[in-house]
């Protein structure tokens, strides 16, 4: 697969909108360019998904993964967020940095590999709701495709090597009082009972605290109650969110937290579980030997989904995501299939 065909293939994604939920043209291109390069692909909703050629259920199997849909465009853009124009090096368009080019630049690493004698199993997966971190993509995909190893997680990363990255969870906190007349001294004041809780999220410290994510971090980001001034409010409403370092699991900092609060504690989800891979993992040490460097990453993505070790690395600036008049450099997935293909190649080759 040709390098121009790389950056052809992203262009033609750029100009389909692909927001999440509403994956389906750019799942339809993908299906077809990997059907036209001769080799079997698969649809399961909008995820799309294949497997290397001579595919056999003996060896591990190792799972190439990026997302194809995107936020909406942000406010700020001065060009068309559907436009994929390249000027001075830079290819623009929304979703070109996150994951667009990491997305085609595993797909062009699978091409490499497709029908070569290798020691592992390849399976390459565009994924959908990424973004949302929706139940429609990879966690609707997983149970499809069987056994998995371990991943390769295409984000932008400027091809370093996030080996671990933090879980979320957001809570929402519930405590009741008694209303009252605020003249007179009735009532028990939700809001009063409220802060010695919200005082605990701010200064508790989990005593594991990760080489690489630091500690475990709680932020109340929001509040609700009271109707009026006059009115001693009976209920305080408030949300955490909690982001977890690999030192635990969701399930374990959930059940420290609703021991040591007196509020109702509600976890809206504990999917989105901390992930992390050892570095003396074959891919790790092939992407270290390269002069790669391994750090944790604080920003969420699909392999908090992923049961199994995973790596997260791609080319692309995660400073870039989200922004307006996005874009990624040529070279950079130029470089990211270099890279990829050369971090492989002493796990693959036979």
């Amino acid at each position: 697969m040709k390098n121009s065909e790389v950056i052809n293939l992203l262009q033609q994604l750029i100009a389909i909108p692909s927001f999440s939920k509403e994956e389906e043209g750019t799942a339809n291109l993908i299906e077809t360019f990997i059907e036209d390069k001769g080799v079997d692909v698969n649809r399961h909703l909008n995820n799309v998904w294949a497997k290397n050629k001579f595919f056999d259920e003996t060896k591990p199997t190792i799972l190439f993964n990026s997302h194809h849909d995107t936020v909406k465009p942000n406010k700020g853009y001065t060009k068309d967020p559907f436009s994929p124009i390249i000027e001075d090096g830079k290819l623009y368009g929304l979703g070109s940095n996150d994951a667009g080019g990491a997305l085609v630049s595993l797909l062009a690493t699978f091409l490499f590999y497709y029908d070569k004698p290798i020691a592992y199993n390849l399976i390459f997966a565009a994924t959908a709701e990424e973004e949302i971190s929706g139940r429609n993509g990879i966690e609707a995909l997983l149970p499809v495709l069987g056994k998995i190893d371990f991943a390769i997680v295409g984000e932008p990363t400027q091809m370093q090597l996030a080996i671990a990255e933090k879980g979320l969870m957001v809570l929402d906190c519930l405590i009741y009082g008694k209303s009252g007349h605020a003249a007179r001294e009735e009532g028990v004041n939700a809001i009063y009972e409220a802060m010695s809780d919200i005082e605990w999220f701010r200064t508790y410290k989990f005593p594991k605290v990760s080489a690489l994510l630091g500690p475990v971090k709680m932020s109340v980001t929001v509040i609700h109650s009271g109707s009026q001034h006059n009115i001693v409010p009976d209920v305080c409403e408030f949300t955490v969110d909690v982001r977890v370092n690999e030192c635990y699991t969701n399930d374990e900092v959930l059940g420290i937290i609703s021991k040591s609060v007196k509020c109702k504690v509600n976890a809206r989800s504990t999917r989105l579980q901390p992930s992390f891979i050892v570095e003396e993992h074959p891919i790790v040490k092939a992407g270290k030997g390269l002069g790669l460097k391994v750090y944790g990453s604080p920003t969420l993505s699909d392999r908090a989904l992923m049961p199994f070790s995973s790596l997260k690395a791609g080319p692309g600036d995660s400073a870039r995501s989200h922004i307006a008049d996005e874009y990624i450099f040529v070279k950079e997935i130029e470089e990211g299939i270099e890279l990829y293909i050369n971090m492989l190649q002493k796990l693959l080759i036979v």
